[in-house]
């Protein structure tokens, strides 16, 4: 009896032990003593992490000589100025960073490169206007470090993390009550109980407000709500886990509501969300009509970026490494056309409850 009490026990041991991490977390401190400002992480996660972060080398800049892309080639739209050279090194950088075994044939039909038939190039197309807008207009958040397309397709054709609109409940099931979009065990909220779906809250058209406390006892006039609470802490599951931070990373932990005492990831981490929205709707939606049906999600929207499409779990995505520098080209100044949506990353970030 004693033998299988005492294996009884070393099993439940072993059961708990599993729990734990090894090597142990390495806690590393960002603000004053003792007021729970740190970050923690593991070890053997970092090892694997930060060699799937590094960059591919880039292929050396040719010197700006020759005649301009659009008069070699026909329907150059956004690259048509560049001289040949570069353009040419450009245009075999991208299929590495997208289509590394398509080669050109993945967007081009190789009879006749100015065909626009398939799909990919149209897409290819939006995509570059894209990145040269993130590179021009949002340098409050992408700074100079910048992107490429490197930064979230990483030698695949689509990102690994992006996102559809999810379907509501099934009305089949109602029996089972109001889920609320629930305790689905979603991996984008940290497998929580949360909502599973916060990008269509606030990384689409019209996002919501980011509320959890009332300025008033009452909250008459006011967006908070225990629904909003929930809402927001998803969100801020998802931050957490597609930077690979904790909460400190950009708040107090003596109020987190106070921008006064954040830390200035904070407002780094504003602008972000401002442009996700920004990139989600005035690029990715309207192309809803070119992509095929097998590329669209289940009610038919296409795929949208979030925090992790560029982050990968990394507090920067490539931790940080300029690859933008590299290619001149992706990066511009903004026309006319573009000024409303650059201006949405000029706002005073939110104060208070709508933090």
């Amino acid at each position: 009896m004693r033998r299988v009490f005492t294996a009884f026990a070393a099993l439940l041991g072993a059961a708990v032990l599993a729990g734990c991490e090894r090597p142990p977390p390495v806690s590393v401190q960002h603000g004053y003593r003792g007021t729970g400002m740190v970050q923690v992480y593991n070890p053997r996660a970092l090892e694997q992490q930060v060699p799937l972060n590094q960059p591919p080398a880039a292929t050396p800049a040719l010197p700006a000589a020759g005649p301009a892309a659009k008069t070699i080639y026909q329907n150059v739209q956004v690259l048509g100025d560049v001289d040949i050279g570069n353009f040419t090194r450009l245009m075999t950088s991208m299929t590495q960073w997208i289509a590394p075994n398509e080669g050109c044939a993945y967007c081009h039909n190789l009879e006749n490169l100015a065909d626009d038939g398939k799909y990919t190039k149209v897409v290819a197309r939006a995509m570059l206007r894209m990145t040269q807008q993130i590179n021009a207009d949002w340098k409050p958040h992408v700074a100079e470090t910048g992107v490429t397309c490197w930064t979230c397709h990483r030698g695949q054709h689509v990102p690994q993390q992006v996102w559809f609109t999810t379907p509501p409940q099934d009305k089949r099931a109602d029996f089972i009550g109001n889920r609320n979009g629930q305790n689905l065990a979603d991996a984008d909220v940290g497998l929580s109980s949360l909502p599973g779906d916060p990008f269509a809250m606030y990384l689409s058209a019209q996002p919501k407000k980011i509320a959890v406390g009332a300025p008033t006892a009452l909250p008459t006039g006011h967006v908070a709500s225990i629904q909003a609470t929930e809402d927001t802490y998803a969100l801020m599951m998802h931050m957490s886990g597609a930077l690979g931070v904790n909460c400190t990373y950009c708040h107090s932990t003596r109020n987190f509501a106070v921008w006064s005492e954040s830390t200035t990831q904070r407002v780094t981490a504003w602008h972000g969300l401002r442009m996700v929205a920004d990139l989600n709707v005035n690029h990715l939606v309207p192309l809803t009509d070119v992509f095929p049906a097998e590329r669209k999600g289940p009610l038919g929207d296409v795929a949208k970026l979030s925090c992790a499409t560029c982050h990968q779990g990394a507090y920067k995505p490539v931790y940080g490494a300029p690859m933008a520098k590299d290619f001149p080209e992706l990066q511009r100044v903004a026309p006319p056309a573009e000024a409303a949506s650059a201006a949405m990353n000029t706002a005073e970030p939110l104060r208070l409850s709508q933090r």
